[in-house]
Formats: structure tokens, C-alpha cells, sequence
């Protein structure tokens, strides 16, 4: 099965770090040797603040601090040699030179603390959101599904993209949909979702009334008028994209209802079709503004063929000319080896497309109709 979350960790580990403090350390070697064999005219000591002030940008507090110190040293060594330490070229150096690696020092303290906090609440946020994001069943009736969830590289920024699948008396019912906004809240907003769908996607015989539930569930929690002013106001402009299906497990069809949620695409025999609906509604939270029609409508799901549901941050990830990567042209070649080999090639082709790093968090889910099952 495809992993259900992918996350990298481009964070420079501590070996890297100590190996960069050579570069400061020689640096210093560096100035040092030059400005005593210099003439007495020249002077480089003003150059020792930048091995500090690069140590800073890679290294904490202690480290930066200690190549400081050892800079300070180093000038102190620079003016016995050319002169003596109460020369007053040589000690506004030194004075200047502490006072700027404190200073970088306090900066490096700063950033180490502000890194420890984003760690922190990335933690928190994936805690939460691993809880909310349960894994789809490899085979649900007649159908076998993969899901993976491509987590972006941005601190802190858990985006809200998710999925869920029920069983219910007829056949399958699966959920794909977008939180607008990111952090806790954007997880929060997935869960009420999730949970809404989970408690009542087996009970709606109808999909109408199922979408319809949803909405009102989202619209309640935005409305909600318990919630502070402030927050209130920011949460005027949330909402979900979703797309609803409905597949039948005696009839090679699905039925589907898109709230503002890119079409899914529809794989069969090395071909590859929109299923774009007439009438698509707004995304849930948004019907007050918008005449909403949640009619559902039926496309042809024949054994052997392959649903790939995805969220905006696949087809919106971008190579480095800016181009937006080529879902429909992309997903084609691996269709006919199954829903997990087709979610791994996307999934490594995506990264490819994007350097290696999404700005966006991506979900998929591909679901296959077995032969058979109709």
C-alpha cells in the first residue's frame, strides 16, 4: 500500500553544522596570519566580525559564541604582535568586535528558540492531524483504493486537505476536500467534516442529503455565535472544497456531487477523462451566498477502471519556470498497474516536478473497480 503520508526532513543535521564551523575557524586562522605579516598601514582585524556573524546563520547561541570568542582572540593576538592592547586602533577593534558577537550571538539564540517553537507546533499540528486523517482501507467492497498525503515543506503550515471512505447498504461512499487556511484551525475544520461524513455517509440513503448535511454542518460551526468577534471575522472567508461519491456495488457507475473541488479524473484503458460535472455547487459554507444545487450526477465506473481523486496542491505545485504540474498527462503511463503504482509514480513525479519541496499540501486517492464486481 502506498504510504499514507510522505513527509522530508531538509533540516541541516549536526554533523553538517559541525563541519561548517570550519569555515569561520579558518576564516579567523585566515585574517590572523594575514594582518600581522601585513604592512603596519593595513588592517584586517575588522574582518574577524563576519566569522561570528556567519557561524549565526547556521549554528546556536554556544557555537556562535565560542567562534566570537575565539575572534576577540584572535584580534587581541593581532594587536601584541603589530602594536599592544591599549593602542587605541587596536582596542576600539576589540570593543567593536565583542559588541557585534554578542549581538550575533543574542540573534543566533533568538532563531534557535523561534526554530524550537515552529518545531513544536509542526508536531502538535501533525499530531493532530494524524488523529483527525485516518487511513483509507485497502479494499473496501468491490473496490481497491491507495491514498497518500504529501505534507509541504513550510513550518508550521499543516494545510486542512483530506479524505474518508464508508461502507454503507448499496456500496461506497468516499470524501475528498480542501480546508481553506492552514494551521490547528484548517485541522479543526477537517475534523468537524470527517466527523460529520463518518457519523452519516451510512445513514443518507440519498447523496443529496448526505452533501446537504455537510453543508449545514460546516455553515453551523462558521456561524457559530459563541465564537469571539475576532475570530468570527476571520472565519467569514472559510470554507471547504469537497467532492462527494457514491459508488454502487451492483452497477458499473458512480455518482458524484463537486463543492468547488477540481474534477476527478477517470483512467480506463490508457485513456484519461474529466469527470466534470453540469452543475457543480460551492464549496460547503459558502451555499448562503450562492443559489446551490446539490444534485448528483452519474458517470460510467466499469471494472478495471481508476478514480484518481486529488487535492489543489497537486495540480498547483510548480517547476522552477513556473509551470503548474501536468496532472492528466502525468497520470496516463502507470494507470493499467493498479491504484498503488499509480500513486507512487505521481507522488515521486510530483516531488521531481516541484525540486523536492511542495508549498502546498497534497492528498490523492486512486480507486480501481475490480473486475467482477459489477
Amino acid at each position: 500500500m502506498v504510504p499514507r503520508r510522505l513527509r522530508k526532513d531538509h533540516r541541516v543535521s549536526g554533523e553538517p553544522r559541525h563541519a561548517l564551523l570550519a569555515v569561520p575557524i579558518a576564516l579567523i586562522a585566515l585574517v590572523t596570519v594575514i594582518d600581522i605579516l601585513a604592512p603596519p598601514s593595513v588592517h584586517l582585524g575588522p574582518f574577524l566580525v563576519a566569522a561570528p556573524a556567519v557561524t549565526a546563520s547556521f549554528a546556536g547561541p554556544r557555537a556562535t559564541g565560542c567562534v566570537g570568542a575565539l575572534a576577540v582572540l584572535a584580534q587581541a593576538v593581532i594587536a601584541m604582535v603589530r602594536t599592544s592592547l591599549t593602542d587605541l586602533n587596536h582596542t576600539v577593534q576589540l570593543i567593536t568586535l565583542i559588541l557585534m558577537s554578542a549581538f550575533v550571538t543574542s540573534f543566533a539564540a533568538r532563531r534557535e528558540r523561534h526554530e524550537k517553537e515552529l518545531t513544536q507546533l509542526r508536531s502538535v499540528a501533525t499530531a493532530a492531524q494524524e488523529v483527525v486523517l485516518k487511513p483509507l482501507p485497502h479494499r473496501i467492497g468491490p473496490l481497491r483504493i491507495a491514498s497518500v498525503y504529501l505534507a509541504a515543506e513550510t513550518e508550521a503550515q499543516i494545510g486542512g486537505d483530506l479524505y474518508a471512505a464508508a461502507r454503507t447498504a448499496r456500496g461506497s461512499r468516499i470524501l475528498i476536500g480542501d480546508v481553506r487556511g492552514k494551521g490547528l484551525e484548517a485541522v479543526g475544520d477537517a475534523a468537524l467534516l470527517l466527523g460529520a461524513f463518518r457519523g452519516a455517509a451510512h445513514r443518507r440513503a440519498d447523496l443529496s442529503a448526505l452533501v446537504a448535511f455537510l453543508e449545514g454542518t460546516v455553515s453551523s460551526d462558521l456561524d457559530d455565535p459563541a465564537a469571539p468577534e475576532d475570530e468570527t471575522a476571520d472565519r467569514g472567508e472559510a470554507f471547504i472544497t469537497a467532492a462527494v461519491l457514491d459508488i454502487p456495488d451492483d452497477e458499473p457507475t458512480l455518482h458524484l456531487i463537486n463543492c468547488g473541488h477540481p474534477p476527478p479524473l477517470l483512467l480506463r484503458r490508457g485513456q484519461v477523462s474529466l469527470l466534470e460535472v453540469r452543475h457543480p455547487a460551492p464549496p460547503l459554507g459558502l451555499t448562503e451566498f450562492v443559489e446551490t444545487d446539490l444534485s448528483a450526477e452519474t458517470f460510467t465506473f466499469e471494472p478495471g477502471d481508476i478514480v484518481l481523486l486529488y487535492t489543489d496542491g497537486v495540480i498547483e505545485a510548480r517547476d522552477r519556470d513556473g509551470t503548474f504540474y501536468p496532472l492528466t498527462q502525468r497520470a496516463v503511463s502507470e494507470s493499467r498497474k493498479g491504484p498503488d503504482a499509480l500513486l507512487a509514480h505521481l507522488c515521486k513525479d510530483l516531488l521531481h516536478h516541484a525540486g523536492g519541496q511542495l508549498d502546498d499540501d497534497a492528498a490523492m486517492v486512486a480507486i480501481e473497480r475490480l473486475p467482477g464486481a459489477s
